[in-house]
């Protein structure tokens, strides 16, 4: 029986071994399934209770529909699904002899088709998300270099100096470009911190485990790195290019 089923009669005891009452025959626990919880459909073996199926065939009629009779079949690791679909298929029009010409009367169904529907839900759930992932990367992007070209503006005098005392171009262009660099990769971080404090707040509150992808991880340190360095260039390379003369004389 299932973990739900097994807490409800016997609270706080081991059902192994105790007898109870389905559909007025007496049958003994012999085990109990692990608590799963529920899956996104709903579906959990925490409420099933599982019958010796020659038992069950003098209890019920097993092949009525309201039962809603199925068989359940894994084939071997190294049998691809579609050998295994034929040869059910076969094996099922033989058992319930249909003509060759005739339709089957039953259905085979696969779990790829649920995962293939999760797919493509996925699938336009990641585009959403690209989508306005996209718009945000560059609103952002643009906030960036606003910020740099008023630093660049009101440290002008500063740059300036440093380029009278011998800074090259180079060093001008790095300083600024690492610290737009910086700007993204600490909205990156503060995005990143989110995310692990609202999965954090949905296994606490909500009993779902959500898993955090390092490569996702990664990749949003990458991009960060990018954008900023896209964002920051244009005002690195004016400050690099400014006449140390003048831009002293701008203050």
């Amino acid at each position: 029986m299932g973990y739900t089923v097994a807490d409800g009669l016997f609270p706080n005891e081991s059902p192994i071994g105790k007898t109870i009452k389905v559909l007025g025959r007496r049958v003994t626990v012999i085990g109990i399934f692990e608590k799963e919880g529920e899956d996104m459909l709903g579906i959990s073996a925490d409420k099933l209770i599982l019958l010796p199926l020659n038992f069950a065939r003098n209890v019920i009629n097993v092949e009525d529909e309201r039962y809603d009779p199925q068989i359940t079949v894994k084939g071997l690791g190294d049998i691809y699904i579609n050998e295994v679909e034929s040869e059910l298929r076969g094996t099922m029009r033989s058992i319930r002899r249909i003509n060759p010409r005739d339709d089957d009367d039953f259905a085979l169904n696969k779990s790829t088709i649920l995962t293939a529907q999760l797919d493509q839900m996925f699938g336009i759930i990641n585009f959403a998300g690209a989508f306005i992932g996209g718009f945000s990367i560059l609103v952002g992007g643009f906030g960036i270099a606003n910020i740099m070209f008023v630093s660049v503006k009101e440290r002008t005098n500063i740059i300036g100096i440093q380029k009278s005392l011998g800074a090259k171009n180079y060093f001008i262009l790095l300083q600024f470009l690492f610290e737009s660099v910086a700007l993204c990769l600490m909205g990156g971080i503060i995005g990143l911190a989110l995310v692990f404090l609202l999965t954090l707040l949905a296994k606490t509150f909500a009993d779902l485990t959500i898993i955090v992808d390092m490569g996702k991880v990664l990749l949003t340190v990458v991009l960060s790195t990018v954008i900023g360095l896209i964002s920051g260039f244009i005002p690195a390379f004016m400050a690099s290019r400014l006449d140390p003369v003048e831009a002293i004389r701008s203050k």
